[in-house]
């Protein structure tokens, strides 16, 4: 697969990289509902196979879970060691909803418990997973935090994930940004406009997550998949996933479908190829809850669209561009 160095860092990787969010499983607030742990690290396996060189995950993700289960599957995996990137700042309260904690204290926990878990002696990118509310000073404590963190050898570069330019700017008066993770799809082009350009300008590497817009894009979702979602899946209810939104966005699938079918490929893939035609993204985050799926969409780095197919696709999808705008508080329910 081809390569792309991550920002400034010496990291080297893989246009696309493994997505474990799902792999979480059930049992917390923004679960994709229940997942079988061996089909989990199968479709890590497969992911190395093809090639991908890294797998995204977060202390949050299943509560723990998924980071334990990228641990067994590196434990297993018998080839080249894959980099690992994970998150922290986002912990469930007693009641298991999801707050935003950027203490000191706190992130240290947490790097801790992503160490044990993963079974790794550093994290090559340790990531803020959610930037506080805007007039807080957590991100200051947050990221002073992951800088010395750096500095004491447990995590090799530090990112951020979901932070606008602004947020950026207050991280980089205090070290370096690495990259960003940003949600970023045919469905959410909101970072187009600053956020892309900036990083572009700065040279920080872009990792975005949810390329096929949480499945979205697959082109296996239909209405009555999307009707038959788990009551703990947190697609469920979401705008996306139900009308009026739904069928636009089917429609869109459909218009993706006849360009996968010239390419004789998969309507994901070019749901990800799309996303990698930008020049500021760096890679892309692909999760996979089986081998299968793997197989299916890891080689998406693969495809080149052309700028016709790309204008076509991009002309179609217009419509749907209020989507991103339509309620800006609604965005740590969906994107993780």
């Amino acid at each position: 697969m081809q390569m792309r160095k991550l920002g400034t860092s010496d990291l080297h990787i893989t246009r696309v990289g493994c997505g474990a969010w799902a792999i979480g499983g059930s049992g917390w607030q923004f679960a994709w509902g229940s997942q079988d742990d061996s089909e989990s690290i199968a479709a890590i396996h497969r992911a190395l196979e093809l090639g991908v060189n890294w797998i995204d995950t977060a202390a949050v993700y299943g509560l723990g879970h998924s980071e334990e289960v990228v641990g067994r599957a590196l434990k297993d995996w018998r080839g080249y060691r894959p980099y690992v990137f994970t998150k922290c700042g986002l912990r469930a309260d007693a009641k298991g909803e999801v707050q935003k904690v950027l203490s000191a204290d706190s992130i240290r926990d947490e790097v801790e418990g992503s160490l044990r878990r993963l079974s790794v002696d550093v994290i090559d990118l340790y990531q803020i997973h959610w930037p506080p509310d805007p007039d807080s000073s957590a991100l200051e404590e947050g990221w002073s935090t992951l800088t010395n963190l750096k500095r004491e050898g447990k995590v090799r570069w530090i990112g951020v994930s979901n932070f606008n330019v602004q947020q950026l700017q207050r991280a980089q008066a205090i070290a370096p940004v690495t990259s960003l993770q940003p949600r970023y799809s045919l469905v959410h082009r909101e970072i187009e406009d600053e956020i892309l350009p900036y990083c572009l300008s700065e040279g920080i590497g872009v990792i975005v997550y949810s390329p096929m817009a949480s499945g979205l894009l697959t082109g296996a979702m239909s209405r009555e998949r999307a009707a038959r979602l788990p009551k703990d899946d947190w697609r469920r209810l979401h705008p996306d996933f139900t009308e009026p939104n739904l069928s636009h966005n089917l429609a869109l699938v459909e218009r993706m479908r006849e360009i996968a079918n010239c390419h004789n490929r998969l309507v994901g893939e070019v749901a990800v190829a799309w996303t990698l035609h930008h020049p500021a993204v760096t890679g892309a985050i692909v999760g996979a809850r089986n081998a299968r799926q793997a197989e299916q969409v890891m080689r998406a780095a693969e495809l080149h669209l052309t700028e016709e197919e790309v204008n076509e696709i991009e002309a179609f999808a217009e419509t749907a561009a209020w989507n991103d705008i339509r309620n800006p508080g609604e965005r740590l329910r969906t994107g993780l």
